[in-house]
């Protein structure tokens, strides 16, 4: 298992690549994160639309550079909204990142429409230990949209995830892994205040998107995007609150420059 940080040259490569490309990414998120998702992806450069307006799910998810489907945008839209954006992305190649928000809570009808998205083959998976552990189908223990299991405790089926559908799978916790079945990265540090910021999972899931966006190696997108979230956060870390400290992540966000010694 490879650890790898901001320090390493793959990351700030790829940060420095996303920069430059300056993605459209469109998202379908809850309205709770759907703001703090769309500064995330300003902050580095991409420029997101969120929503399901008109024919946006069919349009923008065959001509963006790269898409994100968090599942609890169900709470404003259909699941044939979220079918259209996530076949639409799938039939046009365009990489998409889906978030399985709350899967294996104890909501069934919910959980099936969410591991249907399988079915489009998403090029990378993020969530909690438990969402990701419940996808796999094991006893994932979620209480609603927290986890109760570890990182650590998710990487077997994070690794049985990837390999069975050929996606990038990452779960967030002190620890986040990345794997694709084979090879698994693990990133470290950030900041516990991530947890009690509303939205910062699902904002997680745009970045990979903007990441995943004309990438050669997807591995090391994903992984730069848990490396670039978790500098963020530990240079907000003189922030005093959890709302201070919101706002100084995504300035540090923005302030990260990858040509930097």
């Amino acid at each position: 298992m490879k650890e790898l940080t901001w320090k390493d040259p793959e990351i700030r490569h790829e940060l420095a690549r996303l920069k430059a490309l300056k993605p459209f990414c469109y998202g379908l998120t809850n309205y709770v994160a759907a703001n703090l998702s769309a500064n995330v992806l300003l902050a580095v450069g991409a420029g997101p639309a969120i929503g399901t307006a008109m024919d946006w799910p069919a349009v923008f998810g065959r001509h963006a550079h790269a898409v994100w489907i968090n599942a609890a945008s169900l709470m404003s839209c259909g699941p044939e909204d979220i079918r259209l954006a996530a076949r639409s992305a799938h039939e046009a190649g365009v990489p998409w990142v889906l978030d399985p928000v709350a899967v294996g809570a104890g909501a069934p009808a919910y959980d099936a429409v969410v591991k249907g998205l399988l079915e489009f083959r998403p090029t990378a998976i993020r969530g909690n230990a438990s969402e990701l552990i419940a996808l796999a189908g094991g006893q994932g223990g979620g209480q609603g949209v927290e986890t109760t299991m570890t990182s650590d405790q998710a990487v077997p089926f994070l690794e049985n995830v990837a390999a069975s559908i050929g996606t990038v799978a990452a779960v967030s916790g002190p620890v986040d892994y990345i794997t694709d079945g084979r090879v698994t990265y693990a990133v470290g540090g950030g900041d516990v205040r991530l947890t009690q910021v509303t939205g910062a999972g699902c904002s997680l899931g745009a970045l990979m998107a903007a990441m995943l966006a004309g990438a050669q190696d997807r591995m090391m997108a994903v992984a730069a995007a848990h490396a670039v979230y978790a500098e963020a956060a530990e240079r907000a870390q003189p922030a005093v609150g959890t709302g201070s400290f919101a706002v100084a992540f995504l300035d540090q966000l923005s302030l990260l420059n990858p040509l930097e010694e």
